[in-house]
């Protein structure tokens, strides 16, 4: 924590300094500088010292703190920790003082009548709109922070949810006050989206085959379920898709929580631009897509929580690094070279060790017959 940099962060409505508790206003009036949207700042007492953020503000955000001087205080939209600037600042180690507003997200619930429990909040604040994809399901209730009417309308009609009803909450808490139908009108910037799902039904995990686009390098669902078993994502952990081809794994483990997260490593440009494709369509758009051979590829990366080796797994190095990670390991070989190194991998770290071969019930002249895929060993290991 940076205790000399300590700053008070001030949650504001729509309605300004009017809709101020008293804690907070004492808190905003103690500042030797204020710092927040021009359209903050407008509302204030005209006696405060104020300061407009840049703009892009990121950049810029540890300068300008640095060269403020006395009690700074920041001025937030509602939930400081609600997509907002409070969750920025704790990460980039500044003790905070936090006052919280109401948050836009429980003025819409209530303005709808939607209780927390039904309701989930998908925050395209400074992020791609796909994310809203993942969230997509019949009758579920979303509430949509950030991002255009355009946008949101146009990925609810390629996604197949172009019969929702869609709501656009305008200015929520001011005087101006809008509640209007979110396909007809282009409401402002201060607007909170709310959906209510009407659509093809898509789970999170065993997505089926063709809900990717691929070449035909595709982990297919039933191994896809196999390795995700082994694999065992927990919220917020990293996974290293290593040769990811459509990308089917890491997208599978990236929709199975919010907080997962996920590097694709590929080689090949053209698969790699399609993982980023894939992961757009299904709601993942934060999975992180590296072009380039591994193990040259790995050196740089995060450490993960696991690891997936789906491609490259002959090539010299690839699973020695992995190994060395202490990740857990799921990794596929269809070859007699990869057997080889799977059953050394096994007979010097243990594990598990299995093949599995999946048939499928198909028509066979008048009758019915099995079509076996390619059996597929695979190696597990904590």
């Amino acid at each position: 924590m940076r205790e000399e940099s300590r700053l008070t962060v001030v949650g504001i409505g729509a309605d300004g300094w009017a809709g101020l508790t008293p804690a907070a206003r004492d808190a905003v009036r103690q500042a030797d500088v204020v710092l927040g949207a021009e359209r903050q700042l407008k509302s204030l007492p005209e006696d405060l010292r104020t300061q407009a953020w840049p703009s892009p503000l990121l950049p810029a955000l540890d300068e300008l703190l640095s060269e403020q001087t006395g009690r700074v205080c920041v001025l937030a939209s509602g939930d400081p920790f609600l997509s907002g600037i409070a969750t920025t600042l704790r990460d980039r180690g500044y003790a905070l003082d936090v006052h919280p507003a109401v948050s836009s997200v429980t003025l819409a619930r209530a303005r709808l009548g939607w209780s927390f429990e039904e309701t989930e909040v998908v925050t395209v604040v400074g992020r791609a709109v796909h994310r809203v994809a993942r969230a997509l399901a019949p009758n579920r209730k979303l509430l949509v922070l950030g991002g255009s009417a355009t946008e949101l309308r146009e990925l609810l009609n390629a996604r197949g949810y172009g019969d929702s009803a869609l709501t656009a909450l305008e200015n929520l808490g001011a005087d101006d006050e809008r509640i209007s139908d979110g396909w007809t009108r282009d409401p402002g910037p201060l607007t909170v989206f709310a959906v209510r799902c009407q659509g093809p039904g898509l789970p999170l995990i065993g997505l089926p085959d063709d809900a990717f686009e691929h070449d035909g390098q595709l982990t297919k669902r039933d191994l896809r379920a196999s390795a995700l078993a082994r694999l065992a994502p927990n919220p917020g952990e990293l996974l290293w898709d290593v040769g990811a081809g459509a990308g089917s794994i890491g997208i599978e483990w990236s929709r199975a929580h919010a907080l997962n997260r996920a590097v694709a490593i590929e080689r090949d440009p053209a698969r790699a631009e399609r993982v980023q494709r894939n992961a757009n369509t299904l709601g993942v758009p934060e999975l992180q897509v590296v072009t380039g051979p591994a193990p040259e590829a790995l050196a740089e990366l995060p450490r993960p929580d696991a690891i997936f080796i789906g491609g490259g797994l002959t090539v010299p190095g690839v699973l020695d690094q992995c190994v060395e990670t202490d990740a857990r390991i799921v990794a596929h070989g269809v070859t007699l070279e990869a057997e080889q190194l799977l059953a050394a991998a096994y007979a010097r770290h243990g594990g598990e060790l299995q093949r599995i071969s999946v048939e499928h019930a198909k028509p066979l002249g008048g009758f019915t017959g099995w079509t076996p895929s390619r059996a597929v060993t695979q190696w597990s290991w904590k």
